[in-house]
């Protein structure tokens, strides 16, 4: 139950969720290569490349900071060969890099619409092809993509389509990759928040403070993502994971210490299917959906 001496790739691991699971790998005594295209502060934005690796020294682990534009496919590449040139391979590929904008078709300009197709559905393809190759040859190989269920209802869709399209885009390189590369040992699997999750996102795009006060830390994500990165990878694929479940089936009960300032109902995540809300017993307001 331990990712020590194991390798990490993370696309956009700076903040949030990415830096979360980078940092409770590094806990363990990982390696983690932080594979992102902030290289220097942004006015809005907490984190670099830098400052992660920095914290990632400071939790116990070794951490590589690579500029990368993870739309670009040989930056993707020679970030791939720098990580196995510094640790020796690569055990674990994190989808985290991911773009949002929540416009509807006729407020969608076409420039945006790529961006977050080459970075989400794209980009996931892309990191994922380039770590394949070395993942075949881990002991316990693992992709993880922050991607949600494939819940195939139009409310999904109606209100921000293009968004919707490349965030499914994501959990199709599950559903297809956790096929196609079973037999290779490779676990490909996909991790979404039961709640909203305190990052930068909420804070500048999804409903600001009083959102951020109904939502839960990355944390929890990065302990559901721990959980499942150190179970066999040959029993665990092809799933679409909710993280209060997973920690659950890990026998956590008490889950109030991911959002210890909330005094209601947390917000409800997009794309969590309505049964996985009917299943569970915390109060969340379906804030999304």
């Amino acid at each position: 139950m331990s990712l020590a001496g194991k390798t990490l790739f993370i696309s956009g691991g700076s903040r949030g969720i990415g830096l979360a699971i980078a940092l409770r790998a590094a806990r363990d005594g990982a390696n983690v290569t932080i594979a992102a295209k902030t290289a220097e502060p942004h006015p809005k934005l907490p984190g670099t490349i830098y400052t992660a690796a920095e914290e990632i020294e400071k939790a116990g682990g070794k951490a590589m900071p690579v500029l990368c534009d993870i739309r670009e496919e040989a930056q993707v590449g020679a970030a791939v060969e720098k990580t196995v040139e510094t640790f020796g391979g690569i055990d674990i590929c994190i989808n985290n890099a991911s773009a949002i904008n929540l416009t509807g078709t006729l407020a969608t300009d076409m420039k945006r619409y790529d961006l977050m197709h080459q970075i989400n559905t794209r980009g996931t393809f892309l990191v994922s092809k380039m770590c394949i190759q070395h993942l075949k040859l881990a002991a316990n190989p693992h992709i993880l993509n922050l991607a949600p269920p494939l819940d195939m209802q139009a409310k999904w869709f109606k209100n921000h389509v293009a968004y919707t399209m490349a965030k499914f885009g994501m959990s199709m390189c599950t559903l297809g990759m956790s096929a196609e590369f079973a037999r290779d040992g490779i676990a490909v699997n996909s991790l979404w928040p039961l709640t909203a999750i305190d990052t930068a996102a909420v804070r500048n795009l999804l409903g600001g403070e009083a959102v951020a006060s109904m939502s839960r830390s990355p944390q929890i994500m990065a302990d559901a993502a721990h959980a499942i990165l150190t179970r066999p990878s040959r029993e665990t694929t092809g799933n679409f994971f909710i993280d209060e479940e997973v920690l659950r089936a890990e026998g956590v009960t008490d889950f109030s210490v991911y959002a210890p300032g909330a005094t209601g109902p947390l917000a409800g995540d997009f794309f969590v299917p309505d049964e996985v809300f009917e299943r569970t017993d915390t109060k969340v307001a379906r804030t999304f959906g």
